[in-house]
């Protein structure tokens, strides 16, 4: 092929779907439940349901045409472009313009109560809840546009045309997932979790990897952003969430190996990336004070809005905005083995 030559590819299959098994031992894919499937693709849930180049540097806009029984919802990314019901069976059809990467495409299929609005922003929402996990969810789905006003103010624009929910009831699941547009919720979540998965929307999803390595880049941010939310909503400061962590023994989990240097595929969801990614960042905050810090949050989502971004690309950015030199921050905190000292 040329540079730039458009060309078309079509790839025809069949199959029954069905789930994986990740190396930390959760479950991934097509995961069936009760009334239909609970569909999550982090990090190669995809492959079992469709034919994919299943990496986070290669991100495509997306077509779902999903058909069920009558009286089922199939609930994919992006925008609902229609419904159409026949002969006892109804088909959705979705659409995610904005580039994503495979895995955070999702097909959940169940019995939901839909909500459906627009944001002042002009940003369409679409809420499918399980009717077994509506009057949990109720009260914490009503904050999401708050928190989505939150966080736009925070992190820059909303990246997407569309927002919402997915809240199932899949007990044996035991996470929730930030899949694009849409984050989907094994039960009713709690605010923090409603403020980690939207987060993601920018960390993550808009500004994807480009190498599982760096997944502290989606996990860490995500946490620092439920800190900050606290901090900000009459709850516990930043300081003191690092604090308590930082409390811990070196002999604690959270100190098994660095943020920046995962290892092998059953430690890329663990507690040192979630946590010690979050130190990370709060470190960074108490080396460049509040006004850098949160200018160096904002420019990350802005410069590599729907595209991709790197560890080191994230440190020369900070070092740019604030005239530090940061290297034994990074080096420190993301990238040394045991627990950290303290300046």
């Amino acid at each position: 092929m040329r540079a730039g030559q458009r060309f078309r590819v079509t790839v025809s299959y069949q199959g029954t779907p069905g789930p994986v098994t990740d190396p930390d031992g959760s479950a991934d894919g097509w995961i069936p439940t009760d009334d239909g499937a609970f569909v999550a693709g982090e990090p190669q849930g995809a492959m079992t349901w469709f034919p994919a180049n299943n990496h986070p540097k290669d991100k495509s806009s997306y077509d779902f045409t999903i058909t069920v029984p009558e009286g089922r919802t199939a609930v994919a990314n992006g925008v609902l472009r229609g419904t159409r019901t026949a002969h006892g069976r109804t088909t959705f059809r979705w659409h995610q313009a904005e580039p994503m990467a495979a895995y955070l495409a999702t097909a959940t299929v169940g019995k939901f109560q839909v909500e459906r609005y627009t944001t002042p922003d002009g940003v369409q929402v679409y809420n499918a809840v399980d009717p077994r996990e509506a009057r949990a969810a109720a009260p914490v789905l009503k904050k999401l546009p708050s928190v989505l006003k939150w966080e736009s103010g925070l992190f820059g624009p909303y990246p997407f045309r569309a927002a919402g929910s997915v809240v199932d009831h899949a007990p044996d699941v035991g996470y929730a997932l930030e899949t694009q547009s849409r984050p989907l919720y094994d039960s009713a979540p709690d605010v923090s979790t409603l403020v980690h998965e939207n987060a993601h929307q920018w960390f993550g999803d808009s500004v994807s990897l480009t190498a599982w390595k760096d997944i502290w880049l989606n996990e860490g941010f995500a946490t620092y952003a439920e800190w900050l939310y606290s901090e900000q909503h009459g709850g516990d400061s930043a300081q003191k969430a690092f604090d308590a962590l930082y409390a811990r023994p070196a002999s604690d989990r959270l100190w098994a190996f660095p943020p920046g240097d995962p290892g092998s595929g059953e430690n890329i969801f663990d507690t040192p990336v979630y946590a010690r990614g979050a130190m990370t960042l709060h470190e960074l905050r108490r080396a460049v004070g509040d006004r850098d810090f949160f200018r160096i949050l904002r420019a990350w989502a802005t410069a590599h809005r729907t595209g991709h971004g790197t560890t080191a690309q994230f440190t020369g950015l900070a070092e740019r905005v604030s005239g530090k030199n940061l290297d034994g921050l990074f080096r420190t905190w993301l990238h040394e083995r045991g627990k950290p000292g303290r300046a």
